[in-house]
């Protein structure tokens, strides 16, 4: 069969020939339809994640859809993380409990281009966050896949304004046509200006922040919070530090929260992929991607590493 290996950590994948695995006893054989590179993939196999350097040759992706007993089916891995090889193959060796049916009328790629990035953004927002209908939400990062998943996951939970912010004019663009309210730049550093911004686009304080970015973006808009408002902090893309003021977070009694998806429970997230792939399924839930073919992996693995691609890539192999 046809899989993707990296042979050496921090080079893109290439296509190699190996045999197809058998099942072990619990485990099914899932044929990949669609698999996305995500920054897990290329964090995991450049070689410097805290997860530590992957024995090589190995097979990435972390995450695929696939058919399995004729199922459609959503499923994890722990490629580069662990030992063992991910879902960038023709067919894959999977534990039977990993497995998510997905609905029947679920695009596999629309699923496999939302994915893990949009069960982050569903349950930073309702289980982390606790959103409730009639609240006002700021997205930060909203360009990405996070962000435009977290832009339309919180309209669908009831809010009533969701603004965006994000640092390109692309990314601006994506989160406007991902339905928020108004967009902010975050084209500068200075907390005072971005608190600004903020605060024109707004309706009355903020009850809830989606923060996959960290750094000054938080900072900022954390001072637009009401009294008892929640920031959810899920990545630090623009910092791995913040600086928030201790006035800000003591005078509205603020509650800072962290997120990571690797807390979850099977069955946590199992619930959630399955609620994502519906509203996908529904039209109610879409980021921007690009398809590429199995065969084009290289180059596309890439323009994911160094930011140059339209959105999420999701191979083909079927």
């Amino acid at each position: 069969m046809r899989a993707l290996e990296i042979r050496r950590p921090g080079r893109p994948p290439v296509v190699s020939e190996r045999p197809a695995p058998a099942p072990g006893a619990g485990e099914a054989l899932v044929e990949v339809l669609a698999a996305p590179i995500t920054p897990l993939d290329v964090l995991c196999a450049s070689g410097t994640s805290y997860f530590g350097t992957p024995s090589t040759p190995y097979v990435p992706g972390v995450q695929g859809v696939g058919t399995a007993g004729g199922r459609l089916v959503w499923f994890p891995t722990s490629a580069g993380m662990a030992p063992g090889d991910g879902s960038m193959a023709e067919v894959v060796r999977v534990p039977e409990a990993d497995l998510v049916e997905l609905p029947e009328e679920a695009d596999p790629i629309a699923v496999a281009a939302l994915g893990l990035s949009a069960v982050a953004a569903y349950l930073a927002l309702t289980w982390r966050g606790e959103l409730a209908a009639g609240e006002q939400v700021i997205v930060l990062g909203a360009g990405g896949v996070v962000g435009q998943a977290a832009v339309q996951l919180a309209r669908i939970a009831g809010a009533r304004r969701v603004v965006a912010a994000a640092r390109s004019a692309a990314g601006r663009e994506r989160a406007a046509e991902a339905g928020a309210d108004a967009v902010v730049a975050l084209d500068t550093d200075d907390v005072a200006e971005l608190a600004a911004r903020f605060e024109a686009v707004i309706d009355g304080p903020a009850d809830l922040v989606l923060d996959p970015l960290f750094g000054p973006p938080a900072a900022a808009a954390a001072r637009t919070l009401r009294t008892g408002g929640r920031l959810v902090n899920l990545g630090g893309s623009a910092s791995e530090t913040c600086p928030l003021d201790s006035a800000t977070l003591r005078s509205r009694s603020l509650r800072l929260l962290g997120y990571t998806n690797n807390e979850l429970t099977s069955g946590q997230r199992a619930a959630a992929v399955a609620t994502v792939a519906t509203h996908a399924a529904r039209g109610r839930l879409a980021v921007a991607h690009e398809v590429v073919p199995f065969d084009a992996a290289g180059p596309a693995w890439t323009r994911q590493a160094d930011g140059s691609a339209s959105g999420r890539i999701v191979l083909t192999l079927r």
